[in-house]
């Protein structure tokens, strides 16, 4: 089989148009995400999931964000909704084993859910650290304000998730709790020191640093690169995420759509390989800026291509758990709040 480029990308509706289907046929993304403009109801996502795979002729890997709280892309009547993560946090605050054991269940139940669609992957712990005054584009979305805590509940979401047979992705490294801007709209500069960030931002991501996959942030660390953002800095990819972090896993970048990169779309892919990602993530479905990803993306290879291979031989098959009492106890703990 010719090699996938080196790109996830969206798509535009409910199910998928002929001019759609040709061109990933053509141009061989490596995996697909799905955002609530693909969502209806149960039996139109797992068709479009089944499509999206018969385009490229092969179990692709589907990703969607189901954290829960304001972030859940499937939401009732599809499926159930799901609280923050800021609320298993408070929870965890209360009762350290009730607070692990929520969050282990929360990610069991996404599994569940997503595997019933033929979805594979939720892009869930998210691992920032928030700072009293940072953007809310984080905000209740964190588990809380200590690495600590994030370092727990984290570990415990990405365990629950692999039981059920899905894999998690790892956001947003090395960390956005620190912006002071939502980067969908603008560039965050983060202006500490990299002690400080070591010391608080860093260690969630190198605790979980040997997990399959990671989504970076679009945010400036002005103490280890002033000019450029995590997604496209060889040196925070290389200095801070491989190097520091230790993570040697499959690197996505965060939407190359977003307003926080500068530069035509195609720029930005060719920016976020340059700078050491292995994966561009495109998410809006535009096909117009899908066409000028395409032209700036590189087939996988070396490296890359091993992670990705890595990361195809990580799924395993669920554990036999039983969904029904599962749920019970999830909703039962969540009573007692």
């Amino acid at each position: 089989m010719t090699e996938s480029k080196a790109m996830i990308l969206g798509c535009s509706g409910l199910a998928l148009t002929s001019e759609e289907k040709a061109f990933y046929r053509g141009e061989r993304p490596w995996g697909f995400i799905l955002f609530g403009r693909n969502i209806s109801e149960a039996r139109q996502i797992a068709d479009l999931v089944a499509e999206l795979r018969d385009s490229v002729g092969w179990h692709a890997p589907v990703l969607i964000d189901q954290e829960g709280g304001r972030v859940q892309r499937i939401r009732p009547p599809v499926l159930a909704r799901y609280p923050s993560g800021q609320a298993l946090g408070d929870l965890y605050r209360r009762d350290r084993a009730l607070g692990l054991r929520t969050a282990w269940l929360m990610s069991r139940l996404h599994a569940f859910d997503l595997s019933s669609l033929g979805i594979d992957v939720d892009c869930l712990p998210v691992l920032d650290v928030p700072v009293e005054g940072s953007s809310n584009v984080i905000g209740d979305r964190a588990y809380g304000g200590d690495p600590q805590t994030v370092i727990a509940m984290g570990q415990a979401a990405a365990e629950g998730l692999k039981a059920g047979g899905l894999l998690p992705v790892m956001k947003h490294m090395p960390g956005h709790g620190r912006g002071f801007a939502d980067s969908h709209l603008e560039l965050p500069v983060v202006t500490v020191s990299r002690d400080e960030l070591e010391l608080h931002d860093f260690p969630p991501f190198a605790a979980m640093k040997d997990e399959l996959m990671a989504m970076t942030c679009h945010v400036v660390f002005a103490a280890i690169d002033p000019d450029n953002p995590a997604t496209t800095s060889r040196k925070v990819i290389d200095g801070i995420i491989r190097e520091h972090i230790g993570f040697n896993g499959l690197l996505l970048s965060d939407d190359s759509s977003m307003n926080a990169l500068s530069g035509t779309i195609g720029e930005r892919a060719a920016n976020i390989i340059a700078g050491g990602c292995d994966i561009v993530l495109h998410c809006n479905g535009n096909m117009d800026e899908m066409r000028e990803v395409v032209a700036n993306v590189p087939p996988l290879a070396g490296i890359s291509l091993a992670r990705t291979k890595a990361v195809e031989a990580g799924f395993a098959a669920p554990d036999t758990a039983d969904e029904a009492e599962l749920r019970a106890e999830f909703e039962a703990m969540f009573a007692t709040v």
